[in-house]
């Protein structure tokens, strides 16, 4: 099973006020775990970024002057998500709403909303009352985010990877059934070795003083069922 978790980077909040996505940033997961392919796109807006955005994800207008624009990287884009695979989003509607505008605005059809699967949803359905935002379920699950002074799609698709595992229900370390190194699937020997030395049975049968106290106890019950039964 293939799944792309996926960021995008925008100059604003509302693609209907002419705001433009700036960076896209994308990991490949198959059967959950990722396979060490990313991809990472700087994208010339065509109008200028306010100041509020370049405070939060850190892209100038310096930066991306001599960048592509959208049309000329799409196919690019749309090659690396593929044709079926789940796109695993947090926040799933902003980055949906911004990519399908991209696309419209350059004749292409919009990406299925079916293809998203959202974690900001998952979160909060797992975590009720508790914040769902990237940086509180990286605490939550001992996730190293300190490389993030800004909002960089390729690291939050690379954090939000880490967080998906984690919603998931976690890597089960240790148990010999995956390869950190490779991702692929092991099978762990537990063959016994032949000379080892095997530890004699300790004793369970109860002593004397045992036995007399369970005597004891039984006589202090009123009326126990199996005198009942032996009555009847």
């Amino acid at each position: 099973m293939r799944e792309v978790v996926l960021d995008t980077e925008t100059t604003g909040l509302d693609p209907e006020q002419g705001h433009r996505v700036v960076e896209i940033g994308a990991v490949e997961l198959l059967n959950h775990i990722p396979t060490g392919r990313t991809l990472q796109l700087y994208i010339n807006p065509e109008r200028d970024i306010p100041a509020e955005s370049v405070a939060i994800h850190g892209i100038t207008n310096e930066f991306v002057k001599d960048k592509p624009v959208f049309s000329q990287v799409y196919t690019q884009f749309l090659e690396f998500i593929g044709e079926d695979s789940t796109l695993v989003i947090h926040n799933a509607e902003f980055d949906m709403r911004f990519l399908n505008y991209e696309l419209k605005l350059v004749g292409h059809a919009p990406l299925a909303w079916s293809r998203a699967l959202d974690t900001a949803a998952m979160a909060r359905r797992k975590f009720p009352g508790s914040p769902a935002n990237l940086d509180a379920l990286c605490r939550r699950f001992g996730i190293d985010n300190s490389n993030r002074t800004f909002h960089g799609a390729l690291l939050d698709s690379e954090l939000l990877a880490e967080v998906y595992l984690e919603l998931l229900g976690g890597r089960q370390h240790g148990l010999g059934l995956v390869s950190e190194s490779s991702g692929v699937a092991t099978q762990k020997d537990y063959t016994a070795k032949k000379d080892r030395v095997l530890r004699p049975a300790r004793p369970h049968a109860a002593s004397a003083e045992e036995l007399a106290a369970h005597e004891e106890m039984l006589a202090s019950l009123k009326n126990p069922l199996w005198k009942q039964k032996d009555s009847a």
